[in-house]
């Protein structure tokens, strides 16, 4: 277990200052992403799983006849698939997906998409003059947080308290079948009792549908390792800065070494949203 007790100490790297430098920009347009990947509502969630693994993504965007109609996403998998029990090579994306877009203009100020994606709970597609241009995630949006009143709050004012863990010898099977039931992107695996590292929806893509292996294995060798926790007393902005800088979007939250708590991009966003 890493712990991270002051953001602003460590040493700069690329990221950093990349991190820095896109703080300046104030609109939709220079932090969305613009490479949008798409799919059909007639494929299955598994091709669908394991594109977003291969291309490190979250969400693919539904076209019907060229036209964006909807938006499946990592948690549409996990809570409306394999936490129902019901098998992804049989389910088809059309079943899952959300529909109608959230949308956005590029013009819009990351404030006003963050207050957009808090009010609709889900991810901005951004649109001009009707033509789809690019995506807006919270991971988006923390990268360019400013250093305002908003952002200088405690992360213990916005973090889920309690943290869900389990063994390392615990199957991926029975973790993501909880991880869709309690509509979580995470748990932290622990070893006799340790924390000794998390996995997320993104390692489930990734690690496991991209490669198409089984769940019916460990967790304990699929999980990130080690697992990076901040002390409850730092605040929204230096977390942003660390999620930003380390390409992560949670962060356990420590005190006197226990866990209390996890805070993620989408709970930085709603405190900078205020």
């Amino acid at each position: 277990m890493e712990v991270i007790r002051n953001p602003r100490r460590l040493v700069l790297s690329v990221l950093d200052q990349a991190y820095e430098l896109s703080k300046k920009h104030r609109h939709v347009n220079d932090i969305m992403s613009q490479n949008v990947v798409t799919t059909t509502p007639f494929i299955t969630m598994d091709e669908a799983a394991k594109t977003m693994g291969e291309r490190r993504i979250g969400s693919l965007v539904v076209l019907i006849d060229c036209k964006p109609v909807g938006i499946v996403t990592e948690r549409d998998l996990l809570s409306r698939v394999l936490a129902l029990g019901l098998d992804p090579r049989t389910v088809r994306v059309e079943k899952v997906m959300s529909s109608p877009l959230i949308s956005i203009n590029p013009s819009a100020t990351i404030k006003e998409a963050a207050q957009t994606m808090m009010k609709t709970k889900g991810r901005i597609t951004v649109f001009e003059d009707g033509r789809l241009v690019g995506i807006v995630t919270a991971s988006d949006l923390i990268k360019s947080m400013p250093k305002v009143r908003e952002t200088m709050l405690w992360v213990n004012e916005f973090m889920t308290e309690g943290v869900i863990t389990a063994d390392e010898k615990t199957l991926v099977s029975s973790i993501v079948k909880v991880m869709g039931e309690k509509k979580i992107g995470s748990v932290v695996i622990t070893r006799e009792g340790e924390p000794i590292g998390i996995f997320t929806e993104r390692d489930l893509l990734t690690h496991l549908f991209a490669a198409g292996r089984s769940l019916m294995i460990r967790v304990g060798g699929e999980c990130s390792s080690p697992v990076l926790v901040i002390p409850s007393r730092i605040t929204v902005h230096e977390a942003a800065f660390l999620m930003a800088s380390r390409r992560i979007k949670r962060l356990p939250v420590v005190e006197d070494n226990f866990l209390i708590g996890i805070i993620t991009a989408r709970d930085l966003v709603k405190a900078y949203a205020m």
